[in-house]
């Protein structure tokens, strides 16, 4: 389990280093040339976080940690959420398939 005082991870320091340069760029058309090409490769840094993820979590799953020592790692989700990231579950998709659920519950006018 992690420790107590969560430790920022050097990989996040970095990551977020690297955000904070873009604002350190002096020319405004280079920073916003700069930021654009992050923005449209965005998506697909998510997908691969999330992948990423989604394999450690069941790779703890397989060496017999909990759902709540899961939920405890990843941070501020709860045990069922940790589940749901097990399986590739996005909270877009979730959030999605609700907004589709509520939809087809709506009485037709």
């Amino acid at each position: 389990m992690p420790s107590e005082s969560k430790e920022v991870p050097e990989e996040v320091t970095r990551l977020k280093e690297a955000l904070a340069a873009f604002a350190e760029i002096e020319d405004d058309a280079a920073c916003t040339a700069a930021v654009s090409e992050v923005l449209r490769e965005w998506p697909s840094f998510g997908k691969q976080l999330r992948e990423l993820r989604q394999a450690r979590v069941n790779a703890l799953r397989e060496r017999d940690r909990t759902w709540p020592e899961i939920a405890a790692i990843i941070g501020d989700v709860t045990p069922e959420r940790a589940q749901q990231i097990s399986k590739g579950h996005s909270g877009h998709s979730r959030a999605k398939a609700k907004k589709a659920a509520e939809a087809g519950a709506q009485p037709a006018e």
